[in-house]
Formats: structure tokens, C-alpha cells, sequence
């Protein structure tokens, strides 16, 4: 199968899906710029215009409120918001409007509109500029919320969203745009709602979402050396959760880590650590563990902005805590600077 870049895998999805239906049009900050938000739109712009892919006013609230009433009206609108943190302005047309219309209109009537936005990491982006906020927008009923890691999931999960009939969060990270990976050409959808294994192994699970997916195969080839075998779940969707892939992975090894991309506390990894333990708590060897973000904003700076986020060698740590076995054979790494150097 021929390959594609993260970025060049949703910039495909997206025209595919205008082509497919002449409703879909972009509407975001930056959509029709030279960069196209990491090249993600700039084709669609250049095959159908400003017509159906346009710059709008910083207005985050009335962007999305804009794209909300054009999809009670029959419309598909794609929404960018180029951070994460952004979507905080616009959490009342999301929450309250987007997500509840569905039931409050008994089914009649639906809002399929699509926000893509962006996770940052690394590169000074600070307290502000880097949050990932799949934890907030998946605890509300109505919303569909998605993370792919690989390029194939971020063009079959885009084109899902496209046609799905309820509102769909796709968060992207932005430290995955030049990953590259195979993507078939053909339109095919990845459905909502499923999980996929990606590595099969016996010893112990890694649930892991977004980059944390990455971190967690890299994990993988480090402890096999050493006769360790990682069999590593893809959640790719946040809501809903496909706990029957998790459990049935669990079930099998005994054992499991769940590494996310966010803060611990009230997030994908403890709704995972709470369906292990109500599902299969007499399957578990040892208790589940837990990997994300420091109880903290993030730093600015380098050295500490190395000490936040979780990466590989966190993932393996956890891994042989969880096996019982002595976290010091793992030999001694220099740490990693994020691959993401701007501009943005």
C-alpha cells in the first residue's frame, strides 16, 4: 500500500469528502493561507476555493455557532480550531447547543458538524498552547470525540466524521503532521466507536491514544529485547470508547498501562482503569497503571518541557513496574527534543 503523511492523510479525507458531497465546506483561521494548517486544507483549497474553504474573524463563540445553525439548516461544516485551548471559547456552542440538539429535538433534527483542532507539544507552546482536552469535550452525551494516531486513521476518521449525524471533535497532535505511514486511496471510513490493536503481544496491554500510540510502539521494541512482549490498543475514539477491544486485550495478558496524552486526574485514563476494574478485575495480575501529563500546567522551557511529557522510556518504565521486574534494565537515554521545530 502506498504511503502518506499524517497531514497529507486528512488533507486527502477532506477533499474526497467535498468531492463526495457538495454540502462540506471549511471555515477556520488560517484555512486558505499558504501553510493551510499544516497543509491539512490547502488542497481542498485549491480544487474548490473560497467558495467552500474560507478565512474567518478571530471569533471562536460565533464561528462555531455560525457553523452550528449552518448545519441545522442541512449544511456539513468543517470547523478549524488551530489549538485545543481555543475551543474553550467556544465550549457553550459546543456543550450546550451541538451536543444536547439531537435529544432535545427528539431525533428530528441533527448538527453534523465537524471541529478539527490541534494538540501542542513541545516548542515553548506553555500553559496556553498545549492542552488536549479529549477528557472535557468526551464526558458529554452527543458529542463523538476522535484522536488518531496513524495516517490512515486521520483520513478514515475524518471521512467518518464527514458523514456522521451527530457533532465530531477530531483532535489532532501536532507532533504527528509528518509521521508517514500507509493510507489507502480509496475513501474508506474508520468507524467511530472502535479501538484497534496494532501490535499483538502476551505480557502485558498498553492502552494508548494519540501520540501516546507512537511513544507506546517505540516502548515495544525496546523491552522485546529483552523478552517482553507488549500488545499496544489504539483507542483512536475517545466517545465512545470501545471497551470491548480494551477488555478482550486484558483479559488475555492480565495486565495493563494506559498512557494518554493529559492530565490523570478524570481522564481517559481513569474511565479505562474503572472499565478494567468493573469488567475485569478478576482477569488483573497486577493493578492497572497509569501514564499522562505531570499535575501541572506545562513549562515553557526545555528541560522541564522534557520532564512533562511522558515518552517512551516512561511507557517501558511502567511496563516492567507492572511485570515486577527492575526498571534499572533498561539502558540510560538521553532525553529527546520534540521534532517540531515552527513555525507555527
Amino acid at each position: 500500500m502506498r504511503t502518506r503523511t499524517y497531514a497529507e492523510a486528512i488533507a486527502e479525507a477532506l477533499v474526497q469528502g467535498m468531492a463526495q458531497d457538495p454540502d462540506v465546506f471549511i471555515m477556520g483561521i488560517g484555512v486558505d493561507d499558504h501553510k493551510g494548517i499544516f497543509g491539512t486544507t490547502r488542497p481542498a483549497y485549491e480544487k474548490f476555493g473560497r467558495a467552500r474553504v474560507f478565512d474567518v474573524p478571530i471569533a471562536e463563540q460565533a464561528l462555531t455557532g455560525v457553523a452550528i445553525g449552518a448545519a441545522a439548516m442541512g449544511k456539513r461544516p468543517v470547523v478549524v480550531h488551530a489549538r485545543n485551548d481555543f475551543m474553550f471559547l467556544a465550549t457553550d456552542q459546543m456543550i450546550n447547543l451541538a451536543a444536547k440538539w439531537r435529544y432535545m429535538y427528539g431525533g428530528a433534527s441533527s448538527v453534523p458538524i465537524v471541529v478539527r483542532s490541534i494538540v501542542g507539544k513541545g516548542w515553548g507552546q506553555g500553559a496556553t498552547h498545549s492542552q488536549s482536552l479529549q477528557a472535557l469535550f468526551g464526558h458529554f452525551p452527543g458529542l463523538h470525540v476522535v484522536m488518531p494516531a496513524l495516517p490512515r486513521d486521520a483520513k478514515g476518521l475524518t471521512l467518518a466524521a464527514l458523514q456522521a449525524r451527530a457533532p465530531v471533535v477530531i483532535l489532532e497532535h501536532r507532533a504527528l503532521y509528518e509521521t508517514r505511514g500507509p493510507v489507502p486511496e480509496a475513501p474508506e471510513p474508520t468507524p467511530l466507536g472502535t479501538a484497534s490493536i496494532v501490535r499483538e503481544g502476551r505480557d502485558l496491554t498498553v492502552v494508548a491514544v494519540s501520540l501516546m500510540l507512537v511513544e507506546a510502539m517505540r516502548a515495544a521494541d525496546l523491552l522485546a529485547p529483552l523478552g517482553i512482549s507488549l500488545e499496544i490498543v489504539d483507542c483512536r475514539s475517545i466517545r465512545p470508547l470501545d471497551a470491548e477491544t480494551i477488555l478482550g486485550s486484558v483479559r488475555k495478558t492480565g495486565r495493563v498501562v494506559v498512557a494518554d496524552t493529559s492530565w490523570l486526574a478524570f481522564g481517559l485514563s481513569a474511565e479505562v482503569a474503572a472499565i478494567c476494574a468493573e469488567s475485569a478485575l478478576g482477569h488483573l495480575k497486577s493493578p492497572v497503571r497509569r501514564i499522562g501529563l505531570a499535575d501541572c500546567p506545562a513549562p515553557v522551557s526545555v528541560p522541564l518541557e522534557r520532564a512533562f511529557y511522558p515518552d517512551r522510556h516512561t511507557i517501558a518504565a511502567e511496563c516492567l513496574r507492572s511485570l515486577d521486574r527492575d526498571v534499572s534494565i533498561l539502558p540510560e537515554f538521553a532525553p529527546e527534543v520534540s521534532a517540531f521545530q515552527g513555525p507555527y
